[in-house]
């Protein structure tokens, strides 16, 4: 190594003081922080030890009581016996007395309940086809007069230039009124509407007639819309 100008400069004769000097001063340290954590944990060790005291002595200590529950008491022995006590019966029981020979004369009637609900059956049973049919009052003429009368083109079928022929179906009951209306083919909404309210709105039609009674019979009209 060069030797430097001034002696003064050189900083290697110091080096080993100074490292004394660090060793000493990092002992120091040492001892002061192994010193205070040797307190700490007395201080801990001495309040954990204080709280276990407190604890044992909030236990209460209770003993089971193992002493035996008394026998029960003994069953009353029952004493069966060899006797048998037979009793006379003296209740007086009454007999009826029967006869074949009064049942006999004895007649059973039979009500008739079977043709009542054939005859129930036959009144709402619907015909299509009867020995004399239903007519408006009149006749096809006076039927024909009144839907020319009561029918309302409407209006949206003219703006529409819609026309043809509206199929419908309904029942004449015994007393000639008319019910269940229905479109068997239509044309337009409008058009199969003004049929069914124009059919609804006719009078009474003499019933259709089968074996001399008034019978339920279904008809067919068709309507016939012309612009």
């Amino acid at each position: 190594m060069e030797i430097k100008k001034s002696p003064k400069a050189d900083i290697e004769n110091r080096k080993s003081t100074s490292v004394l000097i660090g060793l000493v001063v990092a002992l120091g340290i040492m001892f002061v922080a192994f010193e205070w954590a040797q307190s700490d944990i007395k201080i801990y060790e001495e309040a954990l030890q204080d709280a276990v005291e407190e604890d044992e002595e909030m236990v209460e200590v209770t003993f089971r009581d193992e002493t035996p529950p008394p026998p029960p008491p003994p069953e009353p022995e029952t004493v069966l016996s060899d006797v048998i006590e037979i009793k006379e019966n003296t209740a007086d029981v009454q007999t009826a007395d029967f006869s074949a020979e009064d049942d006999a004369n004895q007649r059973v009637e039979i009500h008739e309940v079977v043709a009542v609900q054939e005859e129930e059956e036959e009144e709402q049973k619907i015909h299509v086809v009867v020995e004399k049919m239903p007519e408006f009052p009149g006749g096809q003429d006076a039927m024909n007069r009144y839907l020319s009368r009561n029918i309302k083109y409407p209006l949206i079928a003219q703006e529409n230039n819609i026309q043809g022929r509206v199929i419908c179906q309904f029942v004449v009951n015994q007393d000639g009124k008319i019910v269940d209306v229905q479109v068997v083919r239509g044309v337009e909404s409008s058009l199969d509407a003004e049929a069914i309210r124009v059919i609804k709105s006719m009078p009474a039609w003499t019933p259709g007639k089968q074996g001399g009674k008034n019978v339920r019979v279904k008809y067919t009209l068709p309507i016939r819309f012309k612009l």
